[in-house]
């Protein structure tokens, strides 16, 4: 299978395609790629600045993004995470982590269909999650979540109030053979929330300090029971 990747780095890395971050967006307009690699820092508008634009588009919104970047610190790590990239590769790097991590984030976006019960609906606490048709709905209301969000809510809401470490769900979620930090998981967390706030729903994804996570299938003051998961 070819791939069609766009390259966009800082001009100092000569072996690299050399663009900036507004060149890169005009190049998305005409043809969106399979994947995009992308420099923190570029010439005008950092990287960081590009992927919060691209995520707030449809059609890029689900484009696979590696950030690229010589910095180091899990600070910025999180923030390129937090803002939209599926992975981040530190430099210097080699291409065979290059190519590892390319294929454990195009694993990461392709469906999983391999869990028992993964492709039911689900209705629980007010939210009902249709893996048929990518949807989540409270009510009249439609949540936008983006795909790994949406594969972790998933997950957790077939495995309700049951506790899930980092590497469980990076295991569960992810595919067991993605090679990506624990700190991921929690950024995305951080993303699931955030898509459940219009509806309130946020409080159920429960951190579990020292263990990991839970959908919490009750409501605390409706008691809002849960079905649709098979016992």
């Amino acid at each position: 299978m070819s791939l069609h990747v766009l390259v966009v780095d800082n001009p100092a890395v000569q072996q690299l395609m050399e663009l900036n971050a507004e060149s890169a967006q005009v190049l998305l307009e005409q043809q969106l790629p399979d994947m995009l690699m992308l420099e923190w820092d570029l010439p005008g508008q950092s990287g960081v600045a590009l992927i919060r634009r691209l995520r707030a588009r449809s059609a890029t919104r689900d484009l696979p993004i590696i950030m690229l970047s010589a910095r180091a610190g899990e600070p910025d790590k999180i923030l390129a995470l937090e803002c939209g990239a599926d992975d981040y590769l530190t430099k210097p790097f080699g291409p065979r982590e290059l190519l590892a991590r390319m294929h454990a984030v195009l694993r990461r976006r392709a469906p999983r269909t391999s869990e028992q019960g993964a492709q039911d609906t689900v209705q629980m606490a007010g939210l009902r999650l249709d893996p048929a048709t990518q949807r989540v709905t409270a009510g009249a209301r439609e949540l936008v979540l983006g795909p790994i969000e949406f594969r972790l809510l998933n997950f957790l809401m077939h495995h309700p109030e049951r506790v899930h470490s980092r590497a469980q769900l990076i295991d569960k979620v992810w595919g067991n053979h993605a090679v990506l930090e624990e700190r991921t998981v929690d950024a995305h967390v951080g993303r699931l929330r955030s898509a459940l706030q219009p509806s309130g729903h946020q409080a159920h994804i429960e951190t579990v300090r020292g263990s990991g996570y839970r959908f919490k299938a009750w409501d605390a003051h409706a008691r809002v029971a849960w079905h649709g998961v098979a016992a």
